[in-house]
Protein backbone atom coordinates (compact mmCIF):
# COMPACT_ATOMS: atom_id res chain seq x y z
CA UNK A 1 0.00 0.00 0.00
CA UNK A 2 1.21 3.21 -0.80
CA UNK A 3 2.08 6.13 1.97
CA UNK A 4 1.20 8.67 -0.47
CA UNK A 5 -2.95 9.68 -1.12
CA UNK A 6 -2.61 12.04 -4.12
CA UNK A 7 -1.27 14.48 -6.56
CA UNK A 8 -1.53 17.49 -4.17
CA UNK A 9 -0.07 20.23 -6.75
CA UNK A 10 2.53 21.49 -8.99
CA UNK A 11 4.95 24.40 -8.76
CA UNK A 12 5.80 25.87 -12.41
CA UNK A 13 8.70 28.41 -13.21
CA UNK A 14 7.46 30.65 -15.98
CA UNK A 15 8.90 33.55 -18.04
CA UNK A 16 5.51 35.03 -18.44
CA UNK A 17 3.37 34.29 -15.00
CA UNK A 18 0.72 37.37 -15.94
CA UNK A 19 0.16 35.25 -19.14
CA UNK A 20 -0.55 32.00 -16.61
CA UNK A 21 -2.69 33.81 -14.47
CA UNK A 22 -5.18 34.78 -17.51
CA UNK A 23 -4.86 31.04 -18.60
CA UNK A 24 -5.53 29.60 -15.49
CA UNK A 25 -8.93 32.02 -14.90
CA UNK A 26 -10.18 32.91 -18.68
CA UNK A 27 -9.57 29.40 -20.08
CA UNK A 28 -8.86 26.84 -17.48
CA UNK A 29 -11.75 28.29 -15.07
CA UNK A 30 -9.53 27.98 -11.78
CA UNK A 31 -9.98 30.73 -9.08
CA UNK A 32 -7.01 32.68 -8.62
CA UNK A 33 -5.60 32.78 -4.91
CA UNK A 34 -3.84 34.62 -2.79
CA UNK A 35 0.34 33.79 -1.25
CA UNK A 36 3.57 34.99 -0.11
CA UNK A 37 5.18 35.70 -3.37
CA UNK A 38 3.32 38.73 -4.55
CA UNK A 39 5.05 38.10 -8.46
CA UNK A 40 4.10 34.60 -8.21
CA UNK A 41 0.10 33.05 -9.75
CA UNK A 42 -1.50 31.18 -7.48
CA UNK A 43 -4.49 29.06 -8.74
CA UNK A 44 -7.34 27.50 -7.02
CA UNK A 45 -9.73 24.42 -7.97
CA UNK A 46 -10.69 23.38 -4.12
CA UNK A 47 -10.05 24.45 -0.51
CA UNK A 48 -6.36 24.56 -0.91
CA UNK A 49 -4.46 27.59 -1.04
CA UNK A 50 -3.28 26.68 -4.39
CA UNK A 51 -3.18 23.45 -6.54
CA UNK A 52 -0.99 25.04 -9.21
CA UNK A 53 1.53 27.95 -7.97
CA UNK A 54 3.65 29.96 -10.85
CA UNK A 55 6.53 31.55 -10.13
CA UNK A 56 8.62 33.69 -12.64
CA UNK A 57 12.15 32.15 -14.09
CA UNK A 58 14.40 32.29 -16.66
CA UNK A 59 12.90 29.41 -18.57
CA UNK A 60 9.71 27.37 -18.40
CA UNK A 61 9.85 24.43 -16.66
CA UNK A 62 8.39 22.07 -13.78
CA UNK A 63 9.56 22.70 -10.62
CA UNK A 64 8.15 20.59 -8.61
CA UNK A 65 5.18 17.84 -8.24
CA UNK A 66 3.71 17.86 -5.05
CA UNK A 67 2.63 14.51 -3.25
CA UNK A 68 0.51 14.57 0.11
CA UNK A 69 0.61 12.42 2.71
CA UNK A 70 -1.69 11.92 5.10
CA UNK A 71 0.05 12.64 8.71
CA UNK A 72 3.17 12.80 10.30
CA UNK A 73 3.63 9.50 10.82
CA UNK A 74 3.04 8.45 7.38
CA UNK A 75 5.95 10.97 6.36
CA UNK A 76 7.90 9.45 9.03
CA UNK A 77 7.33 5.81 7.92
CA UNK A 78 8.13 7.56 4.19
CA UNK A 79 11.72 8.72 5.41
CA UNK A 80 12.41 5.39 6.96
CA UNK A 81 11.43 3.57 3.12
CA UNK A 82 13.59 6.35 1.70
CA UNK A 83 16.54 5.56 3.79
CA UNK A 84 16.57 2.12 3.52
CA UNK A 85 16.35 2.11 -0.29
CA UNK A 86 19.63 4.45 -0.33
CA UNK A 87 17.51 7.37 -1.30
CA UNK A 88 18.92 10.82 -0.34
CA UNK A 89 16.30 13.13 0.33
CA UNK A 90 16.14 16.85 1.74
CA UNK A 91 14.06 18.04 4.59
CA UNK A 92 12.17 21.03 3.92
CA UNK A 93 12.96 24.68 6.56
CA UNK A 94 10.70 26.91 7.64
CA UNK A 95 10.89 29.08 4.86
CA UNK A 96 9.82 26.29 2.35
CA UNK A 97 7.44 24.98 4.73
CA UNK A 98 5.69 28.73 4.71
CA UNK A 99 6.11 28.78 1.69
CA UNK A 100 4.22 25.80 0.50
CA UNK A 101 1.93 26.15 3.29
CA UNK A 102 2.17 22.66 4.41
CA UNK A 103 3.59 21.04 8.35
CA UNK A 104 5.87 19.19 7.28
CA UNK A 105 7.76 18.41 3.41
CA UNK A 106 10.72 16.19 2.14
CA UNK A 107 11.99 16.89 -1.33
CA UNK A 108 13.37 13.80 -3.72
CA UNK A 109 14.73 13.39 -7.46
CA UNK A 110 13.22 10.40 -9.31
CA UNK A 111 15.87 8.68 -11.47
CA UNK A 112 15.28 11.04 -14.39
CA UNK A 113 15.46 14.19 -12.15
CA UNK A 114 11.67 14.75 -11.90
CA UNK A 115 12.00 16.71 -8.69
CA UNK A 116 8.90 15.72 -5.87
CA UNK A 117 8.08 17.38 -2.99
CA UNK A 118 6.37 15.19 -0.40
CA UNK A 119 3.94 16.90 2.11
CA UNK A 120 1.61 16.47 4.96
CA UNK A 121 -0.30 19.15 6.99
CA UNK A 122 -1.69 21.37 3.91
CA UNK A 123 -3.46 24.74 5.19
CA UNK A 124 -7.23 25.09 3.96
CA UNK A 125 -8.35 28.21 2.21
CA UNK A 126 -11.87 29.21 4.51
CA UNK A 127 -12.72 31.41 1.14
CA UNK A 128 -14.87 29.28 -1.02
CA UNK A 129 -13.03 28.61 -4.74
CA UNK A 130 -16.21 29.67 -6.96
CA UNK A 131 -15.12 29.64 -10.55
CA UNK A 132 -16.55 32.84 -12.73
CA UNK A 133 -17.43 30.29 -15.30
CA UNK A 134 -19.21 27.61 -12.46
CA UNK A 135 -16.61 25.16 -13.10
CA UNK A 136 -16.15 21.86 -10.39
CA UNK A 137 -13.26 20.53 -10.19
CA UNK A 138 -12.96 17.19 -9.22
CA UNK A 139 -9.58 16.64 -6.46
CA UNK A 140 -10.52 15.41 -2.63
CA UNK A 141 -9.45 12.09 -1.86
CA UNK A 142 -8.68 11.75 -6.18
CA UNK A 143 -6.16 14.75 -5.56
CA UNK A 144 -5.29 17.85 -7.98
CA UNK A 145 -5.42 15.01 -11.58
CA UNK A 146 -2.74 13.51 -12.63
CA UNK A 147 0.69 14.13 -14.18
CA UNK A 148 2.87 12.52 -17.25
CA UNK A 149 6.85 12.72 -16.43
CA UNK A 150 9.59 11.94 -18.84
CA UNK A 151 11.44 8.71 -17.78
CA UNK A 152 13.89 6.81 -19.91
CA UNK A 153 14.52 3.48 -18.26
CA UNK A 154 11.29 1.23 -18.01
CA UNK A 155 13.04 -1.62 -15.47
CA UNK A 156 14.20 1.67 -13.02
CA UNK A 157 11.05 3.55 -12.99
CA UNK A 158 8.85 0.79 -11.78
CA UNK A 159 11.13 -0.17 -9.00
CA UNK A 160 11.87 3.43 -7.97
CA UNK A 161 8.16 4.29 -8.13
CA UNK A 162 6.56 0.62 -7.48
CA UNK A 163 9.32 -1.10 -5.04
CA UNK A 164 9.85 2.69 -3.57
CA UNK A 165 7.37 4.65 -3.24
CA UNK A 166 4.11 2.01 -3.13
CA UNK A 167 2.49 3.28 -6.23
CA UNK A 168 0.42 0.54 -7.83
CA UNK A 169 1.01 -0.37 -11.72
CA UNK A 170 -2.64 0.29 -12.95
CA UNK A 171 -1.95 -0.35 -16.67
CA UNK A 172 0.47 -0.17 -19.43
CA UNK A 173 0.34 1.41 -23.32
CA UNK A 174 2.20 -0.14 -25.60
CA UNK A 175 2.68 2.29 -28.79
CA UNK A 176 4.47 2.98 -32.31
CA UNK A 177 6.89 5.74 -31.10
CA UNK A 178 5.63 7.71 -34.20
CA UNK A 179 1.87 8.13 -32.79
CA UNK A 180 3.59 10.04 -30.14
CA UNK A 181 6.12 12.34 -32.39
CA UNK A 182 9.14 10.37 -32.41
CA UNK A 183 10.75 8.58 -34.83
CA UNK A 184 9.83 5.03 -36.42
CA UNK A 185 10.92 2.26 -34.61
CA UNK A 186 10.63 -1.46 -34.76
CA UNK A 187 10.71 -1.51 -30.46
CA UNK A 188 7.62 -0.31 -28.96
CA UNK A 189 7.14 2.55 -26.47
CA UNK A 190 5.59 1.67 -23.47
CA UNK A 191 3.49 4.29 -20.50
CA UNK A 192 3.76 2.77 -17.25
CA UNK A 193 -0.08 4.51 -15.68
CA UNK A 194 0.53 4.24 -11.84
CA UNK A 195 -2.17 5.17 -9.01
CA UNK A 196 -1.64 5.78 -5.53
CA UNK A 197 -5.69 6.53 -4.53
CA UNK A 198 -8.83 5.83 -6.04
CA UNK A 199 -8.32 7.58 -9.68
CA UNK A 200 -6.90 5.47 -12.05
CA UNK A 201 -3.29 6.64 -12.29
CA UNK A 202 -1.79 10.13 -10.41
CA UNK A 203 1.60 9.31 -12.29
CA UNK A 204 1.96 8.60 -15.97
CA UNK A 205 5.81 7.53 -16.94
CA UNK A 206 6.86 7.61 -20.43
CA UNK A 207 10.40 7.71 -22.77
CA UNK A 208 9.20 10.92 -24.20
CA UNK A 209 11.57 13.99 -24.02
CA UNK A 210 10.08 17.28 -22.70
CA UNK A 211 12.21 20.12 -22.29
CA UNK A 212 10.16 21.53 -19.58
CA UNK A 213 10.34 18.36 -17.95
CA UNK A 214 6.58 17.52 -17.74
CA UNK A 215 4.54 16.05 -20.86
CA UNK A 216 1.12 16.97 -19.67
CA UNK A 217 -0.76 17.59 -16.63
CA UNK A 218 -4.60 16.14 -16.24
CA UNK A 219 -7.30 18.57 -14.53
CA UNK A 220 -11.04 16.77 -14.13
CA UNK A 221 -13.78 18.53 -13.96
CA UNK A 222 -17.66 17.83 -13.01
CA UNK A 223 -19.55 17.35 -16.27
CA UNK A 224 -19.11 17.29 -19.80
CA UNK A 225 -20.48 20.88 -19.66
CA UNK A 226 -17.70 22.22 -17.85
CA UNK A 227 -15.46 20.72 -20.53
CA UNK A 228 -17.25 21.91 -23.83
CA UNK A 229 -17.56 25.68 -21.86
CA UNK A 230 -13.73 25.41 -21.69
CA UNK A 231 -13.13 24.43 -25.68
CA UNK A 232 -15.40 28.02 -26.12
CA UNK A 233 -13.38 29.53 -23.93
CA UNK A 234 -10.39 28.26 -26.03
CA UNK A 235 -11.73 30.02 -29.18
CA UNK A 236 -12.03 33.02 -27.53
CA UNK A 237 -8.78 33.46 -25.81
CA UNK A 238 -7.05 31.58 -29.09
CA UNK A 239 -5.87 29.12 -26.24
CA UNK A 240 -3.83 26.72 -28.38
CA UNK A 241 -5.84 23.48 -28.43
CA UNK A 242 -3.60 20.88 -29.60
CA UNK A 243 -6.54 17.59 -30.11
CA UNK A 244 -10.03 17.07 -30.63
CA UNK A 245 -12.16 15.70 -27.89
CA UNK A 246 -11.93 12.27 -27.50
CA UNK A 247 -11.81 9.55 -24.87
CA UNK A 248 -8.95 7.52 -23.31
CA UNK A 249 -8.43 3.54 -23.54
CA UNK A 250 -7.09 2.90 -20.27
CA UNK A 251 -8.94 5.49 -18.11
CA UNK A 252 -12.09 6.21 -19.60
CA UNK A 253 -11.45 10.20 -19.37
CA UNK A 254 -13.40 12.25 -22.34
CA UNK A 255 -10.97 14.94 -22.46
CA UNK A 256 -8.98 17.45 -25.17
CA UNK A 257 -5.54 19.18 -24.77
CA UNK A 258 -4.22 22.63 -24.71
CA UNK A 259 -0.79 24.26 -24.69
CA UNK A 260 0.24 26.27 -21.44
CA UNK A 261 1.74 29.59 -21.58
CA UNK A 262 4.72 27.49 -20.77
CA UNK A 263 4.85 24.78 -23.37
CA UNK A 264 3.64 21.88 -22.01
CA UNK A 265 0.02 20.71 -21.99
CA UNK A 266 -2.80 20.04 -20.15
CA UNK A 267 -5.42 17.36 -20.49
CA UNK A 268 -8.77 18.58 -19.16
CA UNK A 269 -11.47 15.91 -19.12
CA UNK A 270 -13.92 14.98 -17.02
CA UNK A 271 -15.81 11.28 -16.30
CA UNK A 272 -12.44 9.67 -15.56
CA UNK A 273 -12.40 5.76 -14.05
CA UNK A 274 -12.06 5.21 -10.25
CA UNK A 275 -10.93 1.93 -9.24
CA UNK A 276 -10.33 -0.32 -6.08
CA UNK A 277 -7.63 -2.09 -5.80
CA UNK A 278 -8.86 -5.57 -4.43
CA UNK A 279 -10.28 -6.17 -7.63
CA UNK A 280 -8.24 -4.20 -10.01
CA UNK A 281 -6.50 -6.58 -12.70
CA UNK A 282 -3.51 -4.33 -14.58
CA UNK A 283 -3.43 -5.23 -18.21
CA UNK A 284 -2.45 -3.73 -21.44
CA UNK A 285 -3.63 -1.50 -24.17
CA UNK A 286 -2.30 -0.23 -27.68
CA UNK A 287 -4.78 2.38 -28.40
CA UNK A 288 -4.65 5.71 -27.20
CA UNK A 289 -8.29 6.49 -27.48
CA UNK A 290 -11.17 4.93 -27.76
CA UNK A 291 -12.20 7.81 -30.12
CA UNK A 292 -11.32 11.54 -31.35
CA UNK A 293 -8.06 12.86 -29.69
CA UNK A 294 -6.66 13.33 -33.37
CA UNK A 295 -3.58 15.59 -32.63
CA UNK A 296 -2.59 18.71 -34.86
CA UNK A 297 0.99 17.73 -36.20
CA UNK A 298 1.58 21.50 -36.31
CA UNK A 299 0.68 21.87 -32.69
CA UNK A 300 2.77 18.42 -31.62
CA UNK A 301 5.10 19.43 -28.97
Amino acid sequence: MSLIRSLGYLRVEATDVPAWRQFGVKVLGMVEGRGPDPDAAYLRMDDLPARIVVVPGDRDRLAASGWELSSFFTMRELCGVLESAGVGFKQAGADELADRRVAEMISVDDPFGNHLEFFCGAALDTRPAISLYGTRFVTGEQGMGHVVLPAFDDEAALRFWTEVLGFRLRDSMRLDPATVGLPPSDKPLWMRFLGCGPRHHSVALAPIPAPTGIIHLMTETASIDDVGRAIDRCARARAPMISTLGRHANDNMISFYVRTPSGFDIEYGTAGLTVDDESWVARQTTAHSVWGHRFFPSERG
